[in-house]
């Protein structure tokens, strides 16, 4: 099957709803033509009947049909000119009388149809229109008139006008067609750009735009969209690019760390205190490895979108305490105070995996970047109908310039002035995407110096997961 393009599948559209309109019209016209045309013919073919009805007379008892110098008229005699055919019959339909234009042909009476009504006809090879009415004298039936008329003319004319509108709409369609896939291609040149810009983006090639059309249509839209999803494709590709840059940078740090160390060792023999510091100075760094490698596959799950949302009864007293368990080392080796306080038993239905996920790694940053017998406190709270939990602490703070970029992968604020603390820069990007998965509001203050405050707002209900 023949395939068209999309412009010429437009033109063949707009022709055959033109052609159908065009059809309608042309018949209309036709048909007020042919029925001016008929009804002039009929009125004559009456006018003529009325004439010859009256002009039929009784002299010394014998009928007398029409005068001899009737049949004279010029309109009897001729065939150029409307010319008019009238025949007599008797009761047995034989021709008593017929004008002369007749010469050896005659009307036929046609007993299929009824008095005083019209219809086409043939007289030998011409067309006609005719009509047959009885004649009566003195209330008595004597015979039949027949009057027609020759539709030569009309035939002619109405068959003139048929051929003029059959070649006219063939040229008018074509005509059209042309027209329309003219303006169709202007219509679709922002569907050729797309098709062009399209064949040079690759991914080595994401600047490339679409020229937005002048005209704001869905032609329009349809470019500022697909402008906006490349633009999310090459923002998407970048992150990539940088992640992978970076989760590669940060793999190879502990693996060359832990390659020098087992290097040194090897060199010459050392004593079993030596060896076993080095060893678990490299148990550190796999450890860190392992922590590293963990947040990577965590991360890599969210983006993907594979991970799905386990609704369940959480208790939130519960896992703030359990996190505090966790990280009880480190608070006691800085001797922070914690300070944990919730006036009763917060739940909320949400993912328990995810909920110790986001805590887990906020506590855990709170308690790593507070100074040496800081403090941390932890509030749970019901304010207009959300549970609220606010962990705060005194360390070092966040820039305000950096307050955004922290939730980017791998990044870390001042790392270099506290080279003491030790991070991947995963910690709070993982938090960010899990909270917009279970639609939590996540908000951070923080004040270089002063300290962080961390605001998490739950729904007591799961609402928009399933």
């Amino acid at each position: 099957m023949l395939q068209l393009s999309f412009k010429n599948r437009i033109a063949l559209n707009y022709i055959i709803t033109t052609g159908l309109l065009i059809v309608v019209v042309f018949s209309i016209i036709y048909s007020i033509v042919k029925h001016t045309v008929y009804s002039h013919i009929d009125e004559n073919i009456n006018v003529e009947i009325n004439n010859h009805l009256e002009e039929l007379k009784v002299v010394n008892g014998k009928v007398i049909f029409i005068d001899a110098e009737e049949w004279k008229e010029r309109e009897h005699n001729t065939v150029d000119v409307n010319p008019v055919f009238v025949e007599f019959l008797d009761l047995k339909k034989k021709v008593i009388e017929k004008a002369p234009n007749l010469k050896t042909q005659t009307l036929e009476f046609k007993d299929s149809v009824e008095d005083f009504k019209l219809f086409d006809t043939k007289m030998g090879d011409h067309a006609i229109r005719q009509i047959q009415v009885p004649l009566h004298i003195n209330n008595k039936k004597i015979g039949y008139v027949i009057v027609a008329m020759s539709l030569a003319d009309s035939r002619m004319v109405l068959n003139n006008l048929f051929d003029i509108m059959s070649l006219s709409f063939l040229g008018i369609l074509i005509l059209l067609f042309f027209i329309a896939r003219f303006f169709a291609g202007r219509s679709i040149k922002p569907i050729n750009s797309i098709i062009n810009t399209s064949k040079i983006i690759t991914k080595d090639n994401l600047k490339t735009r679409i020229p937005l059309p002048k005209t704001r249509d869905e032609l329009y839209t349809l470019s500022q969209t697909i402008n906006n999803l490349l633009n999310r494709i090459e923002d998407a590709i970048e992150r990539e690019k940088q992640f992978t840059s970076d989760a590669s940078h940060e793999l190879r740090t502990p693996l060359t760390v832990i390659k020098g160390t087992l290097e040194v060792l090897i060199r010459k023999p050392r004593d079993s205190k030596e060896y076993e510091e080095k060893i678990n100075y490299c148990i550190k760094e796999v450890d860190h490895l392992n922590m590293l490698v963990d947040q990577l596959l965590l991360m890599a799950r969210f983006e993907n979108q594979m991970k799905g949302v386990n609704p369940e009864l959480v208790y939130l007293n519960a896992i703030i305490l359990d996190v505090l368990t966790l990280n009880s080392e480190k608070i006691n080796k800085l001797n922070i105070d914690i300070k944990f306080d919730a006036l009763q038993d917060y739940y909320i239905k949400s993912d328990n995996f995810l909920v110790v996920t986001i805590l887990r790694n906020i506590i855990s940053n709170a308690i790593k970047y507070t100074k040496q017998e800081g403090q941390v406190l932890i509030l749970l709270s019901k304010e207009n109908e959300k549970i609220v939990c606010k962990i705060s602490d005194n360390g070092i703070g966040i820039a305000k310039e950096d307050l955004e970029a922290i939730f980017n992968p791998f990044f870390r604020s001042n790392s270099t002035d506290h080279p003491e603390i030790k991070g991947t820069g995963l910690g709070l990007s993982i938090v960010k995407r899990i909270t917009e998965l279970l639609n939590i509001k996540f908000k951070i203050e923080s004040e270089i110096g002063v300290g962080t405050t961390v605001i998490l707002s739950f729904d007591e209900n799961l609402k928009s997961l399933s």
